[in-house]
């Protein structure tokens, strides 16, 4: 099956000015907000994970069935859940930004979200961790929140390293750690780099969606 472009594709999107003023450093990637109808995308995501790494992502060594309880609870009108799809239309990495339920005593003190993410293990070395947290930190920004918070098992290396790169505060207590990040507020800049990079992503995922057509 084709994914090359078609003749009569519309033009690739520009990626954002922040995105393009470090062109030489590293190459944009586009990350799609996700609605309850990539539920079956973020599943099959999971569902690839293998046990090491489910047990990584969620502190337990999550079953099939715990997994499609997982994503049936996301609560897309109160989180924010993103991802990045390859050419396919894969989901190869995305990640859940995830505030306190309402009424909670979480909800009623400063404003935190916890982040997790997940990257399948033929689309690591690449980055699309970082890049996702970095989504995370803006989307975060943006809606107020003061600190990000990462729970992770104390032998993630690579998440733990994530946060402490970004600046968090990582405490171990045994065989988990906590990492915060506090967040500066935000920002006009912060908010149109939000809104011209989902802007682009949503046109990126489209030119994939109809290559993907024209080619079956």
């Amino acid at each position: 099956m084709s994914v090359l472009p078609h003749a009569e594709d519309p033009p690739r999107p520009a990626a954002p000015l922040s995105v393009r003023r470090g062109a030489e450093r590293r190459e944009w990637v586009p990350i799609r907000a996700l609605t309850p109808r990539h539920r079956p995308r973020i599943l099959a995501h999971l569902l690839q994970l293998d046990p090491q790494d489910r047990y990584l992502r969620f502190g337990y060594l999550a079953s099939d069935e715990q997994l499609a309880r997982y994503v049936d609870q996301l609560a897309f009108d109160r989180d924010e859940v993103f991802g990045i799809f390859n050419r396919r239309l894969q989901l190869i990495g995305w990640a859940h930004l995830a505030f306190a339920a309402p009424g909670t005593p979480q909800a009623a003190g400063p404003a935190m979200a916890e982040f997790g993410v997940s990257v399948l293990t033929t689309a690591r070395g690449r980055g699309f961790g970082a890049r996702l947290f970095e989504r995370a930190i803006l989307l975060a920004r943006n809606r107020g929140v003061e600190t990000l918070l990462i729970h992770a098992l104390s032998e993630n290396a690579a998440m733990l390293h994530l946060a402490r790169q970004a600046g968090a505060t990582v405490i171990r207590q045994g065989s988990e750690s906590e990492a915060r990040l506090s967040l500066p507020p935000d920002t006009f800049a912060s908010k149109v780099e939000e809104m011209m990079s989902a802007q682009a992503a949503e046109v990126d995922y489209q030119i994939k969606a109809h290559n993907r057509r024209v080619g079956s």
